[in-house]
């Protein structure tokens, strides 16, 4: 089920540069404590502003030089992106001061205020934010699509890849779409770090593929609970009727929780919850 796309501006560990007293810089203290790894690719930062079609407002988690800034803002989107790195957003910001494209906002991407007026969300985040930068993506009402860059394993992960499917990617599905990108080489990064990347979109439907939340949450929730090692033993403890939904889903009594794949969970909602 997963589609090819591809990377953005990034963050994660890096060498230890040392100056000449043998301490860190301000710049080395932050890319640690940050976790940021720089896009340096162009064909990287190409695939990511094809992947995500920027049109109208594009909110970007973390900058840093600005890469994939100007380019989303070539592409006509208009750009507020988020900086937690003092340095580097006065950096950003000065040089965009003339530019109207682009707004530089100094903090943190997850604690920003969602805007009232319909927007993406594109960059190339930080490995250890990308759980806080989805949920926060997940949670806002406005958001039409997230372009983001992170780490391969994650986006496989999410996308079911592996043949596997996480809880988050189950919860969501009926109103968003998660689709696996092209992977961007840790060599697009600097400093480089240890593992490569690879574009995550997640693209909210036109209408949702169920019609009442909290029913389908329960079932989710209580089926990813692990009550006998299936998903058949979970759901048996509260529906009646599982052995047939599951039939009708195209799902064994014996499947473990994780290779059932977010349609089948649509048609067990369908068959139990409405």
């Amino acid at each position: 089920m997963a589609q090819n796309f591809a990377h953005g501006n990034h963050s994660h560990t890096q060498k230890k540069i040392r100056n000449a007293g043998g301490g860190r810089t301000p710049a080395d203290r932050a890319r640690r404590t940050l976790s940021q790894n720089f896009l340096v690719d162009r064909h990287a930062v190409h695939l990511m502003v094809k992947a995500a079609a920027p049109d109208g407002l594009v909110l970007e988690p973390g900058p840093g030089t600005g890469a994939l800034t100007f380019a989303l803002a070539e592409a006509g989107a208009r750009v507020i992106g988020y900086e937690l790195d003092p340095r580097l957003a006065g950096l950003l910001a000065a040089r965009t001061r003339s530019d109207p494209r682009i707004q530089v906002v100094r903090g943190d991407f997850a604690r920003a205020r969602v805007p009232r007026e319909p927007f993406a969300v594109v960059g190339n985040i930080p490995y250890a934010a990308t759980s806080r930068i989805v949920d926060w993506c997940l949670r806002a009402p406005g958001l039409t699509s997230a372009t983001l860059l992170t780490q391969r394993e994650y986006a496989r992960k999410r996308a079911g890849d592996y043949g596997r499917w996480s809880l988050v990617t189950v919860l969501s599905w009926p109103w968003f779409d998660w689709r696996l990108g092209d992977t961007v080489g840790r060599e697009s990064f600097r400093p480089v770090p240890s593992v490569d990347s690879a574009i995550l979109r997640i693209e909210r439907r036109p209408d949702p593929l169920v019609s009442d939340r909290r029913s389908y949450e329960e079932l989710v929730e209580l089926g990813f609970g692990g009550v006998g090692g299936s998903v058949r033993a979970s759901l048996k403890t509260r529906y009646a009727g599982v052995d047939a939904a599951l039939a009708a889903a195209g799902v064994a009594r014996d499947t473990v929780v994780g290779h059932v794949c977010p349609g089948q969970w649509i048609t067990l909602w369908e068959r139990l919850c409405r």
